[in-house]
């Protein structure tokens, strides 16, 4: 579970992270853009921390008491809601997965999801989606995760796609 302490180290995750997935899909030169994803990042996460029963739930993930990724699980986001008409707007949304470079292709990523989909199951909940509009993301979604629920082609602009995928909990708890 993330707490307060955690949060500048999240930030940091987010600045480090964001940039460079932008920068893999050959989007680094978008700084607008890059900087208002980090911003929105930080004020859902700070939000959060604030009300004392949040609507989106942050866990992360530690090495030697350094953070080195973060996960969510929030009411899904608008480019769901959009990509798929509302029909998910119901089923919420795994999201703000972010692993530091230096610890990416180590499970982090994987240890991150189990961990909150374990949540999830204690939770009584049993489905949730995730998108992706990152094409480094979206190849290991489709590794993880399978066929997505809907593909948005040209949603970001010329020749770009946006992901969703729908699952069950059960599918990916032990």
């Amino acid at each position: 579970m993330l707490t307060p302490s955690d949060m500048e180290s999240v930030f940091q995750i987010y600045e480090i992270t964001i940039p460079d997935a932008f920068e893999k899909d050959g989007f680094g030169l978008l700084i607008d853009d890059i900087q208002n994803e980090i911003e929105n990042k930080k004020q859902v996460l700070q939000a959060s921390l604030d009300q004392p029963e949040p609507d989106i739930f942050f866990m992360c993930a530690k090495r030697n008491e350094e953070v080195i990724g973060v996960i969510s699980f929030g009411p899904c986001g608008d480019d769901i809601r959009a990509c798929t008409n509302h029909q998910l707007d119901d089923v919420g949304e795994l999201g703000s997965l972010y692993v530091l470079p230096s610890y990416q292709g180590q499970g982090v990523g994987s240890a991150l999801i189990k961990a909150m989909v374990t949540y999830l199951e204690k939770q009584g909940i049993d489905r949730f989606c995730l998108d992706s509009g990152y094409k480094d993301a979206q190849k290991r979604w489709l590794r993880k995760f399978g066929v997505p629920y809907r593909v948005a082609q040209n949603y970001w602009g010329e020749d770009t796609a946006h992901m969703v995928w729908l699952c069950k909990v059960t599918d990916f708890c032990d």
